[in-house]
């Protein structure tokens, strides 16, 4: 790498444009008295660079040979802490976006609501931002922040994160951790506490109430008593938020690895308002103490994601909401529809508020909607249908979806016992076990047969105009 300082005595221009905003930014920071930089030697917390990725080494190394502050940042810290693997390190600098940008040639600004930049490594991508200060932050009426691209010192940023545990900058060149809120002893003592007033951040952010419900869920911290006392009166708020942003965190909280734990945790915070339907549906299965087909379909995500394998959103999210479509399928049934065109029905019902209200992405949606309107054809085993059904495309996840309503009491267990053999089968067996359902329907007395309706012969249309 070319190295950026250019002699002894002459400094880049990145260098010496830095010092100036450096010294100003410092000056500024005094004012913040709350906040008091602790900075905690290798000796006490035992990190060191061979502890990050490659990608967050350099990215750090080459902002600091710049001139600038630069540390690993946030979860990963936390995460490192506790003896986890982070699944990916964040970076927090006092360079702006664009002087990020003008170091590293594969790399992007995005965000509205704050400016960040990706710096591609490799394969890996880094997440930088910049110092965030405490001005000029834009709030709507309620005190939500809608932007906020005003940057600041390292104490000011450390006053903006949302907990102690992700405030945490960790300089691997010299191997020391800056803590300004006593995170690095709440990570110790397991807890999940909240930098400034609880209640005032729940009104700035309210997403806030799930990441704490998250992060106590995932890592097994317990919620401070301060941070959660307010958390049940601000979660209304949360459905002001976008759907979008609203279902991210949900979806975070689902795939956790440690879901049911997080019911758990929303049951003790006591929060019962109407807020999403996917939350919705996780309140009351909280409330059900994990039960049904919610509380199976969850457990067996935790395990899959634990156990670092391959899990469906779409399937899942069919599984939380499946006693609601549920319900519906069964109205429509008794109202006089057959199963088929009932399902097909409530999925209607459903599906104008799914992608635009519930800010489901459609890739997930549909996988929803082919799972749930496959359902009615697993009744059908006579003939060619079961062959055709074997061929469908969802098939499988349409068939572990039948499993897990047979095992939660929503279908007949014989009727998933048929289809597990069914599929194993050889092609004779198979034939041989259709046709064993045809001649046992034909058994049946003729009351309990489906009639054919006869068809009608037309009259010649001479005779029909001489009658």
């Amino acid at each position: 790498m070319r190295p950026i300082f250019m002699s002894a005595g002459r400094k880049s221009p990145f260098f010496e444009k830095h010092m100036l905003k450096k010294l100003w930014r410092k000056m500024a920071g005094k004012a913040d008295a709350a906040s008091v930089k602790h900075t905690i030697p290798y000796a006490e917390h035992g990190l060191t660079a061979d502890d990050i990725s490659f990608a967050a080494e350099k990215t750090v190394s080459r902002l600091q040979q710049a001139g600038y502050e630069a540390y690993v940042v946030g979860g990963a810290v936390r995460d490192l802490l506790i003896g986890a693997q982070p699944k990916d390190f964040d970076v927090a600098t006092d360079a702006t976006p664009e002087e990020v940008r003008a170091l590293f040639r594969r790399s992007r600004i995005i965000g509205r609501r704050f400016r960040i930049v990706h710096v591609q490594v490799g394969p890996e991508t880094i997440e930088v931002t910049t110092f965030r200060g405490n001005g000029g932050a834009v709030q709507n009426e309620q005190g939500r922040i809608m932007k906020d691209n005003t940057y600041g010192t390292l104490a000011e940023d450390a006053g903006r994160r949302d907990f102690t545990c992700n405030a945490l900058y960790f300089d691997p060149v010299k191997r020391e951790i800056h803590d300004f809120h006593h995170g690095v002893q709440d990570v110790r003592q397991r807890r999940i506490v909240m930098i400034g007033n609880p209640a005032e951040r729940y009104q700035e952010d309210p997403v806030r109430i799930l990441r704490a419900i998250r992060l106590a869920g995932k890592l097994g911290f317990t919620i401070e008593e301060r941070t959660a006392a307010p958390a049940a009166d601000y979660a209304g708020r949360l459905k002001e938020e976008p759907p979008a942003r609203l279902f991210d965190e949900i979806t975070k909280l689902l795939f956790s690895g440690h879901a049911g734990r997080c019911l758990g945790q929303i049951r003790a915070l006591g929060i019962a308002a109407r807020i999403h339907p996917l939350l919705d549906a996780l309140q009351q299965a909280a409330a059900d103490g994990s039960g049904g087909i919610i509380g199976e379909s969850l457990r067996n995500t935790d395990e899959r994601v634990r156990a670092d394998k391959s899990v469906s959103a779409g399937f899942v999210l069919a599984a939380l909401m499946w006693d609601k479509l549920n319900a519906l399928w069964q109205q429509n049934q008794a109202n006089g529809l057959k199963p088929a065109p009932a399902l097909s029905r409530a999925i209607a019902d459903l599906d104008d508020t799914v992608e635009r209200g519930w800010g489901v992405p459609q890739k997930f949606s549909a996988t929803m909607r082919e799972i749930w309107i496959l359902q009615p054809q697993f009744d059908n085993r006579r003939g060619m249908r079961p062959h055709r059904l074997l061929a469908q495309l969802r098939f499988r996840a349409a068939y572990d979806f039948l499993v897990l309503r047979a095992k939660t009491g929503s279908a007949p267990q014989e009727l998933a016992d048929w289809w597990t053999t069914f599929q194993h089968a050889e092609p004779e067996e198979r034939e041989q076990m259709s046709a064993a359902m045809t001649a046992a329907a034909n058994e049946l007395p003729s009351a309990n047969r489906k009639k054919r309706r006869r068809s009608r012969k037309r009259k010649p249309a001479a005779a029909a105009a001489n009658g």
